[in-house]
This record gives C-alpha cells, sequence and structure tokens, in this order.
C-alpha cells in the first residue's frame, strides 16, 4: 500500500485539501482528526541522509537546512520542511523540526510504557491540538476512537501497575497514575485497525485538555527500526 494514500474513511477524521481549512475545521462532533492530504516534492531522503542524526531525538535549527551541500531536489525538500515551519510560527504556534535516529531510553514492559511509541494521547492545561506531519521515513499512527482503551482500564495492566505502585487501588494509587502518564496511555482492542498518518501529510489532531470537545486522539510513533532515519514536524 502507498505510504502517501489517504487514511480509510472514518467519522472521527475530517480530510482537507488546504492549510486554511486545516486550522479552521472544528475537532467536534466526532471529529478528533483533520488531515491535509499532500504529495510533497522533493528529495526528503537525500536530507536525511546529509544532516548530523547522533543518536536519539534532535531538534533541528534553519542553519542544520541552509549548510547542507544539497541537490536541487534535496533544496526543494529542505525548503519545504521550513516553509511548514514558518506557517505554523506565523499562526502562533511553536512547531520544531526533528530528525529522529532511534530512541536512547529503555524500552519498559508493555503494561508500562510511557514513551510515545505506546499508544497514547497528548494533555494540556488550556485549549491546544497537536500538529504533525512526517517527512521521511515511517510515519506516525492512529487508532480509531472505538478500537483504543485506557490501558488503566485493562484488568492486567492495571494489575501489574498497582503491583509497581505497592499499595491498594484507591485514591493515591490514581494519583500515581497521572503523576507517571498511565493515565494518557491505552492498549489496541482486539481486531482494532491501526491507520497510518503517511508521508508528507499535515495533521492536527484533538489532545485531552478541560476544554476537549471530541475524544483525544489515539495515536503512537512508530516503534524504532535500526538504521532509519525520520524526519518530522510536532508542534
Amino acid at each position: 500500500m502507498s505510504r502517501h494514500l489517504p487514511p480509510p474513511p472514518h467519522p472521527s477524521i475530517r480530510l482537507v485539501s488546504s492549510f486554511a481549512e486545516l486550522l479552521s475545521t472544528p475537532l467536534r462532533d466526532g471529529v478528533n482528526a483533520v488531515c491535509w492530504l499532500r504529495h510533497l516534492a522533493g528529495d526528503f531522503a537525500e536530507v536525511a541522509r546529509m544532516l548530523p542524526m547522533p543518536p536519539g531525538i534532535t531538534h533541528l535549527a534553519e542553519e542544520d537546512f541552509t549548510s547542507l551541500e544539497l541537490s536541487a531536489e534535496g533544496r526543494l525538500a529542505a525548503a519545504r520542511m521550513l516553509e511548514d515551519l514558518h506557517l505554523l510560527q506565523e499562526h502562533g504556534l511553536d512547531p520544531v523540526l526533528d530528525s529522529v535516529n532511534g530512541y536512547t531510553h529503555p524500552i519498559e514492559p508493555p503494561h508500562q510504557r510511557s514513551d510515545v511509541c505506546s499508544w497514547h494521547v497528548d494533555s494540556a492545561t488550556a485549549e491546544a491540538d497537536t500538529w504533525l506531519c512526517t517527512y521521511h521515513g515511517a510515519s506516525s499512527e492512529g487508532l480509531f476512537p472505538e478500537d483504543a482503551i485506557p490501558r488503566i482500564e485493562v484488568p492486567e495492566a492495571r494489575a501489574e501497575l498497582l503491583r509497581l505502585f505497592g499499595g491498594r487501588d484507591d485514591e493515591t494509587f490514581t494519583e500515581w497514575l497521572e503523576e507517571h502518564f498511565h493515565d494518557l496511555h491505552y492498549a489496541a482492542r482486539e481486531g482494532a485497525r491501526p491507520y497510518a498518518f503517511g508521508i508528507g501529510n499535515l495533521w492536527r489532531i484533538a489532545t485531552r485538555h478541560p476544554e476537549v470537545a471530541v475524544a483525544p486522539c489515539v495515536h503512537r510513533a512508530p516503534d524504532p527500526v535500526p538504521g532509519q532515519r525520520r524526519l518530522l514536524l510536532i508542534s
């Protein structure tokens, strides 16, 4: 399947054809993800090869791109990434361009994972959305609302976390789960249909915050593949 194909039709996803639509489409009435479908020109693989990529996640500055000796296609790709960065900044957002060369954190057991490769929702203390675009490498994935269950509601996971907590299943345990972000993580139900965000598409997805009018979007970063580099924008 082409990584540029749109996500499968679903009431929780709204497809748009411009940045203006992406910005203005409300996240309500069951819609918790808006996707601007794009097929970007340029050689993003060349940019990934030329950028210095130490292990882990590296925040990229504009100088990291302008200092590269790129082909015409590579320059086109780099310019598009910076164009997206500036576009979001102009609309009051705080985006970053990242290179990902694996992850340096230890991988926890499945029921205890709290990293970005675990199914999760983002959270904020005030109204905010998450913006995502993968330019190169494996893309992020999402789960439809009916395919996700809070991990702390899975009996086996809750029992393991309670054992790790070392106390009783009471308000103190609930506070501990929140302090360690376990309340933000989810499990895929049996028969779940994860969907790829795709390459080049710009997404705006719902986060958990006090004013949210829809279920936040459950998503995750792809598990790292040795030797595979990713380029992405996130805000």
